[in-house]
């Protein structure tokens, strides 16, 4: 085999650690963001949060050099005594003996023109920005009001109930066992004999006392049932609707008058004693055959079990909400008399901007020391010090890029911020893409868990994005517009003969929308609407 020498020349892409780190940040949402900037600063001490500073009393050197009366300077005295000052003083005391080592070792190569003075682009940025809220400490007054507005679970409203009853220790125990057992929903999953067996601890010879326990559970069982929410303890939904309806006719009084009331409760109890697929298909024919019940009366009947709570524990599932801060702001510009066409002006929320800044005493510090003998403690400061700069550079252009895209879709979407979703026009990445001039995967981490706040609601910026429909004058209409087209024909409808999917696509066709029955059964089901036949009201 002869050996010989050879050229090739060739072309790749490398990442550093700054474009790399640009990428990441562009694709986090606001929250996951604020977690990243709070890691920074806990990580680099070249990084901080730029504080607002408190404006200046609007005193001169003349009222200065005022002197002050005796009466001010007694009044002074009362209320800043000499020991006041002296705790004030060791309060606010530095600590010189804190440091915070760093190593140069670990991370990405943050290298960068060898300068450590301070440059332009240290200082703040985002001067619209409102400084972090500070960290407030738990004091009286937020405690009382985290207890004013602390949450009952459903486990707290039962064993509170339960503490009014008169049980033996075994019964008091064996519910308790239960109610602590209870999902979310108020359902009791487990059957009676696994909570026993469970108890056991695997000791399966002892069938005396695995009936014993089976027995207290029962009891405890019809002790839960008949606690508040009613239906609460039920294996199954039938059970459950069997409970509530059992509540209501204990409850209704026994006169002439609700005897027909007393009647459709009892045909609701034995419509719930069927398999529930029948009462989902709304089958009248055959409820009305297998229940012994009229026509109006299984109806009725079938109204009634409607109105009842299919989750008892719904109530008290403390659901957390998550706020969602957008991320850019589109304001109405308003003219004055005039009747064209509306401006908009669009804007990133002050709310969401952190405020970084270089540290500039330590960067001051850095530079006056850079002839220093320790060269490697030197350059490891030096990268710590460069990583900030390109921090605070890569959320700058996060958001001028999430700004350059929203002001985009605006532009191109002006027809829905004046007449809302049914003005919507089809719109893909590759169009935003093409007239920035970036990538269609940069466009996609934008509008990634990015919102925007418009006159119509707050909206994820992907919302703006959807495939076209053919029409029949040969363009394409949004299929954003045709799910708020279809929910519109649906809100209009008869309630005794709702529309099914081929009325729907036939309706659709008559504006000009060429739209198959799949398709308008597919949007349908995307905005959790359901069939004409669940749609359809009971007289």
């Amino acid at each position: 085999m002869k050996q010989g020498l050879s050229l090739r020349v060739s072309q790749h892409l490398a990442l550093t650690p700054q474009l790399q780190q640009s990428i990441r940040l562009l694709q986090l949402s606001t929250l996951e963001l604020g977690q990243e900037v709070e890691q920074m600063l806990d990580e680099n001490p070249f990084l901080e949060l730029a504080q607002e500073e408190a404006t200046r009393e609007d005193f001169g050197l003349a009222q200065a050099d005022t002197p002050v009366s005796e009466g001010e300077r007694d009044a002074e005295a009362s209320s800043y005594s000499a020991t006041d000052y002296a705790e004030s003083s060791v309060a606010t005391s530095p600590k010189d003996d804190e440091t915070s080592p760093l190593s140069g070792d670990d991370g990405p190569s943050w290298e960068g023109d060898g300068t450590t003075e301070l440059v332009p682009d240290d200082g703040e940025w985002g001067g619209d920005a409102k400084a972090r809220a500070n960290n407030l400490g738990e004091g009286d007054e937020a405690d009382a009001t985290e207890l004013a507005r602390s949450h009952e679970s459903l486990q707290s409203h039962l064993h509170r109930q339960a503490l009014g009853l008169r049980l033996g220790d075994e019964d008091r125990c064996a519910l308790q066992f239960l109610i602590e057992s209870l999902n979310e929903d108020g359902y009791l999953e487990d059957t009676l004999d696994t909570l026993a067996r469970g108890l056991m601890a695997g000791d399966d010879a002892d069938e005396e006392r695995l009936q014993e326990l089976v027995h207290h559970f029962t009891v405890a069982l019809g002790l839960l049932q008949s606690l508040d929410p009613s239906g609460v303890g039920a294996r199954n939904l039938g059970e459950c609707l069997r409970l509530q309806l059992r509540a209501l006719m204990a409850q209704a009084p026994a006169d002439a008058v609700a005897a027909t009331r007393r009647a459709v409760l009892a045909l609701a109890l034995r419509i719930c004693a069927l398999p529930m697929d029948l009462l989902a298909r709304r089958d009248v024919k055959t409820l009305v055959q297998r229940c012994g019940g009229s026509d109006a009366q299984t109806r009725e009947a079938i109204a009634l079990i409607a109105r009842l709570e299919p989750k008892p524990g719904r109530r008290f599932v403390d659901v957390e909400r998550n706020i969602v801060l957008p991320d850019v702001l589109v304001i109405p510009i308003a003219k004055p008399g005039s009747t064209s066409t509306p401006q908009f002006r669009v804007q990133l929320n002050p709310d969401v901007m952190p405020k970084l800044r270089v540290h500039d005493i330590y960067a001051n510090v850095l530079r006056n020391h850079r002839g220093g003998k320790d060269s490697a403690s030197f350059a490891s400061l030096q990268q710590r010090l460069q990583e900030a700069r390109w921090f605070i550079k890569n959320i700058q252009q996060r958001f001028d890029t999430i700004l350059r895209v929203s002001t985009a879709i605006v532009e191109r979407q002006k027809s829905f911020f004046t007449h809302g979703e049914l003005a919507m026009r089809p719109l893909v990445l590759r169009e935003i893409a093409d007239e920035l001039g970036l990538h269609e995967s940069t466009i996609s981490r934008v509008t990634t868990a990015k919102y925007m706040a418009t006159p119509f609601g707050t909206f994820e910026l992907k919302y703006f994005f959807g495939s076209g429909l053919g029409t029949e004058s040969g363009g394409n209409a949004s299929s954003t517009a045709v799910r708020a087209l279809i929910k519109q024909f649906i809100a209009n409808e008869s309630a005794k003969r709702p529309l099914s999917d081929n009325q729907l696509s036939e309706m659709l066709k008559e504006q000009g929308i060429e739209c198959a029955r799949r398709t308008v059964a597919k949007y349908r089901e995307g905005l959790k609407i359901a069939p004409a036949s669940l749609r359809k009201a009971l007289q």
